[in-house]
């Protein structure tokens, strides 16, 4: 509040206003001089006010005041006298008024001033101003009528408890008694009582006491709180606030703890990103009312302030949002000290060389606003302080775009006006005021316990018809209060000051409410929102598909279409072509039982059909059912879905159905398989599928049983077919078909296999559907097994390594060689065996047509018996497995070239489902490759075990299809009878995350309870340690699918290559992406030869560059591209020798990429014309080695490690003392299971003495145990990629830094971690837009961008 007015002087001035002289609206002060100084006036300031007449009025008489006042009768005395008179007995100080021309009229207060007798300091109370409620009322019409009504309002204030108002004139005892008495009721009720004190100063003296202790009181309970903060909870950004933490676990190992720093400008282009399209509380979940005061008092414990919080949880669902909240929008300098970084002080300091820039940057920050802004705002004003103090302001207020070309500072009535006051001020204000500049005034506010806090006043555009450019300097108020108060100033002028001089009301105003505003700031959003300026639309809508649902055509008999169908099924049966087609279907054992089967499929919902090798139950069932269908005349309904557990026989099921119905494939028999599908809807009667196919049509239903019956709305029949392989996939879908049964009656479930344990089957279904079983017999030729011990006697097969006698002829037949040789075979595959046997039985053909299928467990083995068949003379090998393309699988169908016989060396993808016509004898190893999961430790193995007995009847009967054939069974009789009767089921021997994964995406909502409806319910605890893991990689949280979950459910890859690809096609960088995760499905291309291990090495550090293993092989791949495209085959193949690469790996890896791509186009996440040249947008950060390092790191999480680097060790040199590399042995790597583990020997990283890109962490793919656990596949990453794609962060409330995936520690200010935090759900964000609209190109969004910048960098500016 004001003190010591004119400076201390002991004269006083009449200092007018800008303003008419003659409409009387000058601030008038006291007893009023002329101008000219030397002239004593013998008036007093009231008369001579009372009679002046303003210039260019014609009235003949001055104005008498006291009839004015009174009333023409009025002989007392009047509210000035009354005033003066009375100060004058108090021995106050003569009273000053105010003068403001106002719309209604003019408005007057009274200023009251006293020296105290002690300190002999004059002081000064704040003007008499009525409430504004009141404030109609103080509208005068002339100013004389302001002066006397601030009297009487003066007077009422200190003499309230008397009788003084008999002594006013009429209408001012009416105001006394009426409006005044009001306003005092109100002001008491209100507890403002003090207001109407005897002695004012007394009164004043006192509140500034209770003000001061309330100051005390509150500085008191911030000591407090940031004592118990010290001693707090950790704060997960995740789970939220958790219990006290162990305190001896967090200690450890801080010091230690790598540091995390972010760039200033990094992070203030994330604050304003996360501030402008951060969306909190989306779902609008009101913060339950019971836990509101509770969640106020422990947050508020933290350090923050009670109103901080309250705007927090009103805006928030849960206290763990309201604390992210608070970390992003409370400025630093009123953060908690635990939540700041080591050694924080306020404010930034800048040393751009420019210091007279950088002095106009600074002043402008100090009124609060950001540095960065400033710089912003002065640079578009080409270095204007005043245009950049006025758009900061102007934002301040409305945060609406400011025309800066439409400023104009050179109003001369406002420069005049503005003159005129600074001399009003400098009368009143003394020393306090101080002018800077021509257009700046500074002015030091007196405010209990709030030193040096000044108001800056800069003249604005249109001063005083708008509001002066005002600024609160002051280093003891946080910059966002000052903010505040500035704006809540600026809007107490807007409503009631515009129009005159207002700058000593705006400074009284203040100084009597900045305590409030300190103590209640307001709300934090609209002054962070309005310094940042407005908010940036995002041009990028959101466009939702509407999934395209079939409908049901009902069984109706006789519609058009099903006679169509009639008749031209009736005229194909009378061709020659398929006269003979019948006849051979005839032949098939099936046929017998084709009526065994339609009435089976009529009357029941669910039929087992079981049918041994041969029987032609495949191909045969679907068509009895179309063809019966047709002849009822409802063939128009029909549409037959037949799965297969393979793609090659769903696309030899579909040639061989075709050519049987004498149709080509595509039109009334089609299939469908992943990246390849030939049908014609509405058209097409039967479709054989992949069980994976079938499933993502009905995953991508919506989910709900309803949403799953809608997606098979159009489907009469569904055929499984190899029921008893029991996969994944095949068990899931019998859960669902299952729950669709019991709604939908119409719907026909067909289970068929060769080995079936129908009554397993049958037992699982007959509680909601009925079920009919049929039984086909084979049709098989005799088959003739030959054992191990024959195959070694007929073939006189020695192995390598055992001594031969080559002299003694009977060695054959000696028993003790035989058995000597199986021992010495073992229980390995012999490659050697394999080629004697092929070449045995190719002697013993001769010159009979017929092929050798050899079953074997994988694709190595397979090429390794292909390189040893290829030795013999007259073969014609080929290869048969999953991972080729479809063109290459069907190689195996045609028969052999001339001359030459066909070898087939296959997996068990040959086993059932698809005949390959020609062959006449079986080679059986026994083995397949099978998964394992041990859900107690958490590892899965593909390990070589033996095949089971049905599996092995399988093979046996491949062998009789045309002809009587033979078995060549690798294995003894005693193995084969130790083998399993069936295979365990896949459910209960596999990871389960793809499964649980895909049971969400149906919109399941508890994964466990689902999965025990399952035939054979997998182990719970393997059930939750998958729930586990997509919780920690991201695809679930809260029990919900996240966007990434939601993609990676629909990309049939691994769901770390599945995440690999989403992140690449997201960040801008998919085709090196899509190549890494083909690596990882395949195997690293290059060799390593026990002869030239150290060459090979050499090799593969050449593409290295110590970024780890992925990156080395991308690199390999890109440039063996390249020579393929620009080089010859013998050259391509010389140059992958000299690099020690697999030629064939490469191919694999490029089939790979093939297959996943055709895989995102069908599942909408690429354009189905997609290419690189094309859509470059996809592909911009493709050589971003940084950013594919931490994508990498992101997709293979929790599979992290942390480096543990030695001490370091410096020795001098020339220039000086320079840091040694460690040595490799002595850096160390931890992950969270294992503890300790190591870098694998086969690892480009093996040697390695540091890392590039500031690595702290390893991610690796796969780790193995042996006499220690090691880990391959390895890439080094920095601390953002952890932060941005790691784990749950949490904050340590000590100050310590952050927590990530509850071990990962990193030394760091917490905001740091909520702004990573919330740059990650908007980054789910991002990816939820491209599930709405696959087609959408994120790459370039802002979000992206950011995440990309932080993890180039590691978060510091470039």
């Amino acid at each position: 509040m004001p003190k010591n007015a004119g400076g201390g002087s002991s004269s006083k001035k009449t200092l007018p206003l800008p303003g008419n002289d003659d409409d009387g609206s000058n601030i008038i002060f006291g007893d009023d001089k002329p101008k000219k100084k030397n002239k004593k006036s013998s008036t007093t300031a009231a008369q001579q006010d009372d009679t002046t007449n303003p210039p260019g009025q014609d009235a003949p008489k001055k104005p008498d005041t006291r009839a004015l006042i009174g009333g023409a009768s009025w002989t007392g005395k009047l509210p000035v006298n009354l005033l003066s008179e009375h100060c004058q007995k108090q021995k106050w100080g003569k009273p000053d008024y105010t003068m403001t021309k106002a719309s209604g009229g003019f408005l007057s207060s009274v200023i009251l001033r006293a020296t105290d007798p002690k300190t002999k300091e004059m002081v000064t109370l704040p003007p008499f101003v009525l409430p504004s409620a009141y404030r109609d009322i103080a509208a005068q019409t002339t100013a004389v009528e302001a002066r006397h009504f601030a009297a009487t309002y003066a007077l009422f204030r200190v003499c309230s408890m008397r009788n003084v108002h008999m002594m006013l004139p009429p209408h001012y005892r009416d105001l006394w008694k009426g409006e005044f008495e009001a306003s005092k009721k109100e002001d008491i009720k209100a507890g403002r009582a003090w207001m109407y004190e005897a002695d004012p100063f007394a009164a004043k003296q006192s509140q500034d006491e209770a003000q001061a202790q309330k100051l005390r009181k509150r500085a008191e309970e911030e000591k407090k709180r940031s004592q118990e903060a010290t001693q707090s909870v950790n704060i997960n950004l995740a789970s939220g606030l958790t219990g006290p933490a162990s305190s001896k676990n967090l200690a450890k190992g801080w010091m230690q703890a790598p540091k995390l720093e972010m760039g200033k400008r990094n992070r203030a282009q994330v604050e304003d990103l996360i501030r402008r399209n951060a969306v909190w509380n989306p779902h609008g979940t009101e913060f339950p009312s019971s836990q509101t005061e509770d969640s106020i008092h422990k947050i508020t414990s933290l350090g923050f302030r009670t109103s901080h919080v309250e705007e927090a949880i009103a805006n928030c669902k849960d206290r763990e949002e309201a604390l992210e909240w608070l970390l992003i929008h409370v400025p630093e300098d009123d953060l908690p000290a635990w939540s700041l970084p080591e050694g924080y002080t306020a404010g930034i300091s800048m040393a751009s060389g420019n210091l007279k820039r950088d002095a106009v940057i600074a002043r402008l920050a100090e009124a609060g606003y950001s540095i960065d802004l400033c710089t912003r705002n002065l640079d578009d004003c080409d270095g204007d302080e005043g245009r950049a103090a006025e758009i900061l302001q102007r934002n301040l207020m409305s945060a609406n775009e400011v025309n800066i070309s439409a400023l104009d500072l050179t109003d001369d009535d406002s420069i005049e006006t503005w003159k005129e006051e600074q001399e009003t001020l400098g009368a009143i204000f003394g020393h306090r005021c101080t002018t800077s500049t021509r257009s700046v005034v500074e002015v030091s506010l007196q405010v209990e316990h709030l030193a040096e806090c000044k108001l800056r006043i800069r003249r604005s555009t249109l001063y005083p018809k708008s509001p002066p450019i005002l600024g609160i300097i002051s280093s003891n108020i946080p910059a966002y209060i000052r903010l505040s108060a500035t704006r809540q100033l600026l809007t107490y002028a807007d409503s009631d000051l515009l129009g005159e001089p207002m700058i000593f009301n705006l400074v009284d105003w203040l100084e009597n409410e900045l305590p409030r505003i300190v103590e209640n700031p307001g709300k934090l959003r609209d002054v962070t929102a309005a310094i940042m300026g407005p908010s940036l639309s995002d041009d990028t809508k959101r466009q939702t598909h509407v999934k395209h649902r079939p409908t049901g055509k009902g069984w109706k008999s006789g519609t058009p279409e099903s006679l169509e169908l009639y008749n031209q099924w009736r005229s194909r049966q009378d061709s020659p072509k398929q006269q003979k087609m019948l006849a051979e279907r005839q032949n098939l054992p099936a046929w017998k039982q084709k009526e065994a089967i339609t009435q089976a499929v009529k009357q029941n919902q669910v039929t087992i059909i079981s049918g041994e090798t041969g029987s032609g139950k495949s191909t045969q069932a679907v068509q009895f059912i179309l063809d019966d269908m047709i002849q009822r005349q409802l063939g128009a309904s029909a549409n037959l879905i037949c799965t297969q557990p393979r793609r090659i026989s769903a696309l030899g099921l579909a040639d061989r159905v075709s050519d049987e119905r004498c149709m080509v494939v595509g039109d009334e028999i089609g299939y469908a398989i992943r990246g390849e599908s030939k049908k014609k809807p509405g058209h097409t009667r039967i479709t054989f599928v992949t069980t994976g196919v079938l499933l993502r049509r009905l995953q991508t239903s919506g989910g709900r049983t309803d949403d799953v019956i809608a997606a098979l709305a159009d489907v009469s029949h569904v055929v499984i077919d190899e029921v008893h392989e029991r996969s994944l996939d095949t068990d899931f879908l019998l859960v669902l078909l299952r729950d669709v049964l019991s709604k939908r009656r119409d719907l026909k479930v067909i289970l068929m296999s060769a080995t079936l344990d129908a009554t397993v089957f049958e037992d699982y279904f007959k509680q909601s559907s009925s079920v009919g079983k049929v039984n086909i017999e084979g049709r098989t030729y005799p088959v003739e097994d030959i054992y191990l011990d024959d195959i070694v006697r007929s073939t006189g097969f020695v192995p390598r390594h055992q001594h031969q006698d080559h002299g003694n002829e009977n060695t054959r037949d000696h028993g003790f060689d035989v058995a000597k040789s199986i021992q010495n075979i073992g229980m390995n595959i012999n490659y050697d065996l394999i080629a004697s046997c092929v070449k045995y039985i190719d002697g013993q053909l001769d010159t009979e047509e017929g092929g050798i299928l050899i079953f074997l467990p994988g694709v190595v083995e397979i090429n390794r018996t292909l390189d040893a068949i290829r030795a013999l003379p007259n073969m014609h090998p080929l290869p048969l497995h999953a991972s080729l393309l479809p063109s290459e699988q069907r190689r195996v169908f045609p028969p052999s070239p001339r001359g030459r016989r066909k070898v087939i060396a296959a997996t068990n993808v040959a086993e059932t489902s698809i005949t390959i016509e020609d062959i006449v004898a079986v080679i059986d190893c026994g083995k397949v490759k099978e998964t394992s999961f041990d859900p107690h430790n958490n590892m899965v193995k593909l390990e070589e075990v033996w095949a089971s007995r049905a599996a092995c009847k399988q093979r046996r009967g491949r062998a009789g299809r045309v002809r009587a054939g033979q078995c060549y069974k690798l294995y003894t009789r005693n193995a084969e009878a130790k083998m399993a009767e069936r295979p365990e089921p896949e459910i209960r021997r596999v990871p389960l995350e793809q499964l649980c994964l895909s049971v969400k995406a149906m919109g399941v909502e508890d994964i466990s309870e689902f999965l025990k409806s399952a035939l054979t319910p997998p182990e719970s605890l393997a059930v939750g340690s998958a729930i586990e893991l997509l919780r920690r990689i991201g695809a679930l949280e809260n029990n919900e699918m996240t966007a990434l979950g939601r993609h990676l459910s629909i990309i049939p890859a691994d769901l770390r290559c599945g995440k690999l690809m989403v992140y690449g096609a997201t960040f801008g960088c998919f085709e090196s992406c899509l190549t890494i995760a083909a690596i990882l499905t395949v195997k690293s291309p290059f060799v390593s030869p026990q002869s030239k291990r150290d060459e090979s090495k050499a090799a593969r550090a050449s593409f290295a560059r110590n970024e780890g293993d992925l990156l080395c092989d991308l690199r390999a791949y890109n440039e063996w591209c390249s020579m393929k495209s620009r080089s010859n085959y013998r050259d391509l193949r010389s140059w992958c020798e000299q690099n020690f690469l697999s030629g064939q790996t490469m191919q694999d890896i490029s089939s790979n990429r093939t297959q996943y791509l055709a895989s995102l186009q069908e599942a909408g996440f690429l354009p189905p014309q997609y290419r690189p040249d094309t859509h470059t947008s996809l592909n911009a950060q493709s050589t971003n080695a940084a950013l594919i390092r931490a994508l990498i790191a992101g997709a293979f999480n929790p599979q992290l490690a942390r480096i543990d680097f030695p001490d370091r060790k410096f020795a001098p040199s020339v220039s000086g003392t320079v840091e040694l590399d460690p040595e490799a042995r002595t850096i160390k790597f931890f992950n969270q299971e294992n503890g300790r583990v190591f870098v694998h020997p086969s690892s480009t990283l093996f040697d390695a003495q540091g890392f590039v890109g500031n690595a702290i962490y390893m991610s690796y793919f796969s780790k193995m145990a042996t006499s220690k656990v090691f880990i391959r596949e390895l890439t080094p990453f920095n601390a953002y990629a952890l932060l941005l794609f790691g784990g749950a962060i949490t904050l340590d409330t000590l100050g310590r830094g952050l927590v990530v995936d509850g071990w990962l520690r990193l030394r760091g200010w917490a905001r740091i971690g909520v702004l990573v935090s919330r740059l990650r759900t908007m980054l789910d964000e991002v990816l939820a837009r491209k599930i709405e609209d696959p087609s959408l190109d994120v790459a370039g969004s802002e979000v992206v961008a950011a995440v990309r910048r932080l993890v180039e960098y590691d978060g510091m500016d470039r």
